[in-house]
C-alpha cells in the first residue's frame, strides 16, 4: 500500500513545486495584492494557433508567387496580432486585488466570498473572468469590467462540506480581450475565510424546557393577568389564540394569527447543554441538534442558557447570543 502511494505523493510534490516556481503560488496573501508583470502569463488560444498557421501559409504563398500585396496583407494582420498581444497582457497586468467580506453559513450551504478588483490605471479593463481553482464542483466563471481609476466587486461561491473555518480557494483571473487570439491569466490566493456553522437538524426534538411554568412568563389562564395580544409565534398553544380578534381578520387577504399575552408566572428555564445529550449520539449530530435548538429558541424569542464543554453562556437571546453559540459549535473540537 505504501509503495502504491509513494509515486502519487511524489507526483503531487513535484506538481506543487512546479506551481510554486512557475506560477508563483504560495500561501494566502493578505492586504492588497499587485499583479506585476512576473505574475501574468500569456499563451495563444486555439483560435490564436489557427491564426498563426494562417500567417505561415500566407507568407509561404507570398514568397512562392512573389506577391507584393500578399506580403503587405501578411505583415498587416501579423501586426494586428502583436497589438492584440500587448492589449491582452495590459488588460490584466497591474491590477490590485483585495479580499472583501465573507458571511458565515451553515454547513451544506454555499459559502460566498467577496473579492475586490481595483484598477488604478488610466485605461479601462474589460472581460476579466474569475473562478475558483482546486475545488471539486466549482461555480461557473464570472466576468467583470473595471473602469479606469475605479474598482469592481465580485462574489464567488464554493460549497461548504464541513463545519469550522473554510479558506477561500485559489482564484484564477483570465482574459482574452480584445480579439481572443491570446489568453492571459494569473493566480491569487486571497487571505479570506468564512465560518461554517453546523447544519441544523431537520427533525429535531422539541426544545429541552425544564419543568416549570410556561415559557416567556406566560402562565395559564386564571392565574396570570391578561396583558394584551401579540403576533402568533410557532409553538404557541392553541388555547392562547385570540379567537375574537382572529374572527375579524380575513386570513386569505393576508391577515395574521394573534395570541393572548399574559404577565406573571415564572418563566421556565431553557438550557442547551452538550453534556445533557445522550452519549451514544455522534458529536456532529449533537452539534446539529443544538444548532436547531438555538435557532428555534431565537425564533420564539425564548431566553436560553448555553453550555458546551468549558463554555457557559447565561440565559439570554438576540443576535449576540446566537452568534456566540453558533461560533462556539463551529469551532468545537477543532485544532
Amino acid at each position: 500500500m505504501t509503495q502504491e502511494r509513494l509515486p502519487a505523493r511524489l507526483r503531487n510534490w513535484f506538481a506543487r513545486s512546479i506551481d510554486r516556481w512557475l506560477f508563483r503560488l504560495g500561501g494566502p496573501e493578505s492586504g492588497e495584492v499587485f499583479l506585476n508583470q512576473r505574475r501574468v502569463f500569456i499563451v495563444p488560444t486555439g483560435a490564436g494557433w489557427g491564426f498563426g498557421i494562417m500567417l505561415v501559409l500566407l507568407f509561404v504563398g507570398s514568397v512562392n508567387y512573389n506577391l507584393n500585396l500578399g506580403f503587405v496583407f501578411t505583415f498587416l494582420i501579423a501586426s494586428c496580432a502583436v497589438v492584440d498581444m500587448h492589449l491582452t497582457f495590459r488588460n490584466l497586468a497591474h491590477l490590485y486585488l483585495a479580499a472583501g467580506r465573507a458571511v458565515p453559513v451553515f454547513c451544506g450551504d454555499a459559502a460566498h466570498f467577496e473579492l475586490q478588483v481595483i484598477n488604478r490605471r488610466k485605461h479601462d479593463r474589460y472581460a476579466i473572468w474569475l473562478v475558483f481553482q482546486g475545488v471539486d464542483d466549482p461555480a461557473p466563471e464570472q466576468a467583470i469590467d473595471v473602469a479606469a481609476q475605479a474598482s469592481s466587486s465580485i462574489t464567488l461561491s464554493v460549497a461548504s462540506t464541513t463545519r469550522g473555518w473554510l479558506q477561500a480557494p485559489r482564484v484564477r483571473l483570465t482574459t482574452r480581450f480584445p480579439l481572443g487570439l491570446l489568453r492571459a491569466w494569473s493566480y491569487w490566493q486571497p487571505d479570506l475565510q468564512v465560518l461554517v456553522y453546523p447544519h441544523p437538524e431537520e427533525f429535531a426534538p422539541p426544545l429541552p424546557m425544564q419543568a416549570g411554568n410556561v415559557a416567556q412568563g406566560r402562565g395559564s389562564a386564571g392565574q396570570d393577568d391578561f396583558a394584551g395580544i401579540r403576533a402568533y409565534q410557532p409553538g404557541d398553544s392553541m388555547r392562547q389564540l385570540a379567537w375574537r380578534q382572529i374572527a375579524r381578520v380575513d386570513l386569505a387577504l393576508g391577515g395574521k394569527l394573534v395570541t393572548k399575552h399574559f404577565e406573571g408566572g415564572a418563566a421556565s428555564e431553557l438550557t442547551i447543554d452538550f453534556a445533557a445529550l445522550p452519549r451514544v449520539m455522534d458529536t456532529e449530530l449533537k452539534l446539529s441538534r443544538m444548532t436547531r435548538w438555538v435557532l428555534d429558541a431565537e425564533a420564539r424569542g425564548l431566553p436560553y442558557a448555553f453550555r458546551l464543554g468549558a463554555l457557559y453562556l447565561p440565559p439570554a437571546n438576540g443576535p449576540t447570543q446566537q452568534a456566540a453559540c453558533l461560533r462556539a459549535m463551529a469551532e468545537f473540537g477543532l485544532p
